[in-house]
């Protein structure tokens, strides 16, 4: 088994290279016996060309274990969590690799009230259930779905209710979907057409081989729809990643919005004085100074699903979010959820007359980039703690809660690991375009210096 398909809040790797049936099978064992005997899990698969496979391979393991088996069908990893949590099910396991390539696959796992299991959360545990059972599991063959509950139906239209009730919908607003031919295929527009919204989709068909765009909404793989809000003069537009838990917004120009730009407006739109929010280390200086301006209480996170939602749950946080498009929300058991987030959107627009592009130009504004350095899994974490303490040992002001973080007067550059791939991620921010090239060189030059440690 290949340590690295085990990643900080999921497993994850290259079908069927480094998951296969046999490690499938592994997952649904240990996972169930992670869980106990007798208690129920909630199963669901995303669009992958490889999903019905190890999605049965996992419901062997997850029967042999003596679990109940309850089938969502292909849905989101928000509706997966939704399941758990209003159901009170003990657990739930989602056949996905997110927002990975096509010839990738893997596991999301979750405990009961929906918490994401990860490296530092039981993942360790299970992985050593594996370990200690991979020699017994039998690659054919499968049972299929044979012996398990399917409620696919029910938890979808149990899941519309729930999240179209807790939003105030106003004027009818014309909306752009592009669900990716991934998890929310064919169902995010139309439950957005029964909340009274006029719809136009693009690649709307549950597809593995993902023909329309990359799995990951990057604004260099959104151009058609962009040019779908834009010819169309729809109010904005809305992409979300494969497995269907980060959701990234077009305004009417046709322009994408950062994560935490529209993070800031859900603040904005929303929050009450003395609630508080939960952002993370990468995210604009404007996510605060929202926060603060409306009176609210800023909580400051590493990035990744698990640690977003232990903050909100410590600071009992109404809304958090991260500059990737994953926002979370207290009113939907705290989960990241991009249909909830399309809807407090729409909730937002469709209850006043400023269009998103008007609403955007009133954040607080800075100059900023982003950079990948690429960086073997095996040396990554390595370079990252040689970077903390040189910056440290030149008197910078450091933030050290998820990589390093250096924070200047006029502006801040952070280096951190990729929780997902080989890479060191670089973010920088500044009041000017000089002064943000200046904190770009500089991080540049010191992740190679860090980088050439690393390797003596």
């Amino acid at each position: 088994m290949n340590d690295k398909i085990f990643r900080s809040y999921d497993i994850r790797g290259i079908y069927p290279k480094d998951i296969d049936e046999k490690v499938a099978e592994n997952v649904g064992f240990a996972f169930g016996t992670y869980i106990g005997a007798g208690k129920r899990i909630a199963l669901s698969n995303d669009s992958r060309l490889s999903a019905d496979k190890l999605r049965d391979a996992a419901v062997k393991g997850l029967l042999r274990s003596g679990v109940k088996v309850m089938y969502i069908g292909m849905a989101s990893s928000p509706m997966l969590y939704f399941t758990v949590a209003h159901y009170g099910f003990d657990g739930g396991l989602g056949v996905t690799a997110s927002h990975n390539p096509p010839e990738w696959n893997g596991f999301k796992l979750c405990a009961k009230g929906g918490k994401v299991i990860g490296l530092e959360s039981g993942l360790l545990e299970i992985k050593r259930l594996m370990l200690q059972e991979q020699s017994k599991a039998d690659p054919a063959p499968y049972a299929g779905l044979v012996g398990i509950e399917d409620m696919a139906q029910k938890a979808r239209k149990d899941y519309e209710s729930f999240v179209l009730g807790k939003v105030k919908v106003g004027r009818e607003l014309r909306i752009g979907v592009d669900p990716g031919n991934g998890a929310w295929s064919g169902i995010a527009g139309e439950m957005l057409k029964d909340a009274g919204m006029a719809v136009s989709a693009i690649n709307d068909l549950p597809d593995g081989n993902f023909p329309g765009r990359n799995p990951e909404p990057k604004p260099d793989s959104l151009t058609e729809l962009r040019n779908l809000v834009t010819h169309n003069q729809l109010d904005f537009g809305v992409a979300f990643d494969a497995d269907g838990d980060r959701a990234v917004f077009v305004d009417e120009n046709g322009e994408v919005l950062d994560g935490d730009v529209a993070l800031s407006l859900m603040i904005k739109g929303s929050l009450k004085k003395g609630e508080a929010v939960v952002y993370e280390v990468s995210c604009s200086d404007a996510v605060p100074e929202v926060i603060a301006e409306k009176g609210g209480k800023p909580v400051l996170s590493k990035v990744g699903h698990s640690f977003i939602k232990e903050n909100m749950v410590a600071s009992k946080a109404v809304i958090g979010g991260e500059i990737s498009g994953h926002m979370y929300f207290k009113e939907v058991y705290g989960m990241d959820d991009a249909f909830f987030a399309t809807m407090k959107m729409v909730e937002i627009l469709s209850n006043g007359k400023d269009t998103l592009s008007k609403l955007v130009s009133e954040l607080p504004r800075y100059e900023r980039t982003y950079m990948e350095f690429d960086a073997d899994d095996s040396v990554k974490a390595k370079i990252v703690e040689i970077l903390k303490k040189r910056l440290a040992g030149k008197g910078y002001k450091i933030i050290t809660i998820d990589g390093a973080k250096v924070v200047t007067g006029d502006g801040w550059f952070i280096l951190r690991v990729s929780n997902t791939t080989p890479k060191v991620k670089m973010r920088a921010e500044a009041r000017t375009k000089k002064r943000l090239d200046e904190l770009v060189k500089e991080a540049s030059s010191e992740f190679a210096e860090a980088a050439k440690g690393a390797s003596q």
